[in-house]
Order: structure tokens, then C-alpha cells, then sequence
């Protein structure tokens, strides 16, 4: 195994083992800063997003048989009995979080003599990847309350959604390691116990 490899597997379990020791913590914690943040004014500019991906959302919905409608920052969703549920949608909720997480991993995943070119592909595909994942997290959240119920679809909302983001990051850097930035023999250091 590389050095960068090593040390990039491991910033992400850190980062891993961090996030689910704090979790609970987290979670709280940040329903509070989005209520504060809403009341102050400073989500703005992320909330004008948030109209934009709920529309994908129900389209994406729509793919799979479930009929949704979005109006601004709220979204509904029919169950099979008919009975309708309000989503709303803030700006916390359309993952700027993993966006933030897949910085960090950039910052240790990119050290090293990788050609710009490399670069470049690995930060396009990571920054798409995480902003269609978010999307399907979304989904996922909308899905589950249409057909399980609006508990469950909380439950996701506020833990299985950072399950997934740990688990996209570790498949992303996989990839990037072994089909993008897949270094030369010159370039490998082989470790030697």
C-alpha cells in the first residue's frame, strides 16, 4: 500500500469514527444552528437552492412510481392509502455537509505527484457524485416517508444519511485510487516489513 493511500484511509476513518461517536450529539446540535441560521437570515443564499433540487427530487421520485409535488421549499408526497406528507426542505438539508467532508478528503486524497489533469477528473466526478448523492438522500428521505412513514424517513433523514455520505467516500476514493490517479511503478512506494 502507498503512503497517500494509507494516509488518506485513514483522515477517512477518523473522520468515520468521529462522526458516529458524535452523531447524537451532531444531530442536535445542528437542528439547533439551522434554527438560529433561519431566524437570523443567513441561509439565503443556500436556501435559494433548495426550490431547484426539490423539483429534481420529485422527478427522481417520479422515476420510481411515487407521485410527489414541489411548491418552494416544500415538498408532498402521496402514500398507497392517498394520504399526503409535507416535506420542507431547508438549506441543512441539501447536504452542504458532504460537500464539506469531500473537501477534506480532497485535501488528503490529492497530495502528491498526480498530473492536473488527474486532479481535475477526481474533483469533477467527486463533486458530482456528492451533489447526486445528495439528491438520492433526498429521494430517499421522501420514499421512505411515502411508504414506511414519516418516523422512519426522520430516522434516515438524521442518521442514515451520514452512513451514506462515509460510505459514498470510501467508494469514491476507492475508484479515484485504483482507475484515476493509479500512480506509475516509478512513482509507488512499497512499503517493506
Amino acid at each position: 500500500m502507498r503512503f497517500r493511500d494509507r494516509d488518506l484511509n485513514l483522515t477517512l476513518l477518523v473522520l468515520v469514527c468521529g462522526l458516529l461517536m458524535l452523531l447524537p450529539l451532531v444531530t442536535t446540535f445542528d437542528d439547533l444552528l439551522t434554527t438560529w441560521a433561519v431566524q437570523l437570515g443567513a441561509n439565503n443564499p443556500l436556501q435559494e437552492i433548495v426550490p431547484v433540487e426539490a423539483r429534481m427530487v420529485v422527478g427522481m421520485l417520479g422515476l420510481v412510481g411515487i407521485h410527489a409535488a414541489a411548491s418552494g421549499n416544500y415538498m408532498v408526497v402521496w402514500d398507497g392509502a392517498g394520504a399526503m406528507h409535507s416535506l420542507f426542505i431547508s438549506w441543512n438539508c441539501i447536504g452542504w455537509q458532504s460537500l464539506i467532508l469531500l473537501g477534506v478528503s480532497l485535501m488528503t486524497g490529492l497530495r502528491g505527484r498526480h498530473p492536473v489533469e488527474a486532479r481535475l477528473q477526481v474533483i469533477v466526478i467527486g463533486v458530482a457524485g456528492t451533489m447526486l448523492l445528495n439528491l438520492l438522500r433526498v429521494a430517499a428521505v421522501a420514499a421512505i416517508a411515502a411508504t414506511v412513514g414519516v418516523t422512519p424517513a426522520i430516522l434516515f433523514h438524521d442518521y442514515g444519511g451520514t452512513v451514506l455520505v462515509i460510505t459514498y467516500l470510501f467508494l469514491f476514493w476507492l475508484f479515484a485510487q485504483r482507475w484515476i490517479l493509479a500512480a506509475g511503478p516509478s512513482d509507488e512506494l512499497e512499503v517493506v516489513a
